[in-house]
């Protein structure tokens, strides 16, 4: 793959601009923050239920920190209230799920 063909979302019809910091999934801001919120729900899910979450899916939201905190400093810098607004919102749940996890004594499943 060149890099121009990294520099727009890998997802159909979509033709909104990588940021650099996402350029190795190859997806834009909002189909990135659609993604996590989608693991962050499903081991919340997994948490109320007393299910076992995978190592690989904390490591991945946990990452996912990492790179959210990054684009909330460059989508400060563009002023756009409902990206930041949602970013926001990603890392409310993470937190709230760390909380969880820590407070439910809820496990990896590498740990079982």
């Amino acid at each position: 793959m060149t890099a121009t063909e990294t520099r727009h979302c890998r997802i159909a019809d979509c033709i909104a601009e990588v940021p650099p910091a996402l350029r190795a999934g190859a997806v834009c801001l909002d189909h990135f923050l659609d993604e996590a919120f989608a693991r962050a729900d499903s081991a919340l899910e997994k948490c109320r239920c007393g299910e076992l979450i995978d190592a690989g899916t904390l490591e991945w939201l946990f990452a996912d920190v990492q790179i959210t905190l990054n684009a909330l400093s460059e989508v400060a810098r563009t002023r756009d209230l409902a990206q930041q607004s949602k970013i926001l919102e990603l890392l409310l749940c993470v937190a709230n799920l760390n909380e969880y996890v820590a407070h439910h004594s809820v496990q990896a499943s590498h740990l079982s």
